[in-house]
């Protein structure tokens, strides 16, 4: 489908515009609100820590003086909160509140308040969060100093990011208010940010017009607003971006988090940009053409998860003097070691046609105790691959599992450091 200004098909608005409007949380919405009050909040305390294969003994004991119901949820939320540690840290998340879905889909802290960041610098001082899920976003937000309406249908979830906006101290720069996100008034806000909905009962959401609300109704919605940021999938093909939108690809220690569309943050729209965390590191295209396909050089040079999914390994390439392995292969090679804030560089010793026993033989002769393997256009799995090598020595290697010029390749090689360029381009 095209978003584009003159050829944008009408659709209706799904009423169903929210975060997944279902009470994921194993907990009526009643004990989480008894989790609110003085004795929840003890009890609260008295599970912290608890370990998954104490839960039972722990629970049977609670309950000889407590309400069960009560003792379910206040051990579900320390459960939330120790898978929570990895997106919000241990400080933040054993003060804050959350369903299953709200830790599955809310947005890692470092890259909401690098979001938030970048609001701040074009000027923001109020922010409309559609679908705002636990509030992730809002916190961030507010503790840059934004102004901002936390919007999502399901009662639990608008509960939740209530009581997360308190526990943290934000509550005056917040207002969380339960409502269809299309019946919400954004005008009085200098910006939009919208967190579709991307997961349903069956799991992920690939098609963008069926995220809850689709991409069609929250791209009409940016298009209004002076301001806007839409979180998509970093798997959205390219062809759904709006022209009018500028594309952001962001990773977080590389690995790719999520992709975000920013309307009226430039003139024009168009742009096309990865930026990777901690950094920020931000790489913006040129518009360069794709790289020539050369031999295998001294060097490998490893594009993050970023760079590849806004398609700027040709950004890459040309700042190290590059060029492809293959066609198809985000593998950049050249003959020289240049410093890349984008891309992770291998000096690469061996260049071997693919086959078990010839590596096998090689990381004997290598004394190679310790084996990483990644691949790219190649079906062989690395943890079946590691298991067959039978590993033995002080040694260490990385191995590439890849195409050379269409035929399946091993590369071997070390990963090797160099002082990075200045953290944008």
């Amino acid at each position: 489908m095209e978003y584009g200004r003159h050829r944008r098909r009408k659709r209706a608005v799904h009423r169903l515009a929210h975060n997944e409007a279902v009470n994921d949380l194993a907990t009526p919405l009643s004990a989480f609100a008894a989790l609110l009050t003085p004795a929840g909040r003890a009890l609260l305390d008295e599970v912290r820590g608890t370990e998954p294969a104490r839960e039972l003994a722990v629970a049977t004991r609670l309950r000889r003086a407590h309400p069960a119901e009560l003792v379910s949820a206040a051990l579900g939320q320390e459960r939330l909160r120790q898978r929570a540690v990895a997106k919000f840290g241990a400080e933040d998340a054993g003060r804050m509140f959350f369903t299953p879905n709200g830790v599955e889909q809310s947005t890692r802290a470092s890259v909401a308040a690098y979001r938030a960041g970048r609001f701040r610098e074009l000027g923001v001082t109020s922010v409309a969060d559609l679908c705002c899920g636990i509030g992730g976003d809002a916190i961030a937000l507010a503790r840059a100093g934004v102004r901002v309406l936390a919007v999502d249908r399901d009662p639990l979830t608008v509960a939740v990011a209530r009581a997360n906006a308190e526990a943290l101290g934000i509550g005056e720069l917040v207002e969380v208010r339960e409502a269809d996100v299309a019946d919400v008034d954004t005008s009085a806000y200098d910006a939009l940010f919208v967190d579709p909905g991307r997961r349903g009962g069956r799991g992920r959401i690939f098609d963008p017009e069926a995220y809850s609300p689709p991409l069609s109704w929250a791209v009409g919605a940016a298009m209004k607003a002076p301001l806007a940021a839409l979180k998509i999938a970093p798997g959205v093909p390219h062809e759904a971006i709006p022209g009018e939108a500028g594309a952001e690809w962001i990773s977080d220690g590389g690995d790719v988090k999520e992709a975000v569309l920013w309307f009226g943050a430039e003139p024009g729209g168009g742009s096309v940009r990865a930026t990777l965390l901690p950094g920020p590191r931000v790489l913006v295209g040129r518009g360069l053409p794709d790289p020539q396909v050369r031999s295998v050089g001294r060097y490998l040079y490893e594009p993050d998860g970023a760079v590849i999914r806004a398609h700027l390994v040709a950004e890459v390439a040309e700042e190290v003097g590059g060029g492809l392995v293959d066609e198809t292969i985000a593998y950049v090679t050249g003959d020289e070691l240049r410093a890349n804030s984008f891309a992770s560089a291998y000096e690469i010793t061996d260049q071997l046609p693919f086959g078990v026993k010839k590596l096998k033989a090689v990381l004997r002769e290598r004394g190679v105790g310790v084996l990483t393997v990644k691949k790219r256009g190649s079906a062989v799995e690395p943890e079946e691959l590691r298991k067959k090598m039978k590993l033995s020595g002080p040694h260490s290697a990385t191995v590439f599992l890849t195409r050379v010029a269409g035929a399946p390749t091993m590369l071997i090689g070390q990963p090797v450091r160099c002082a990075p360029r200045d953290g944008s381009s």
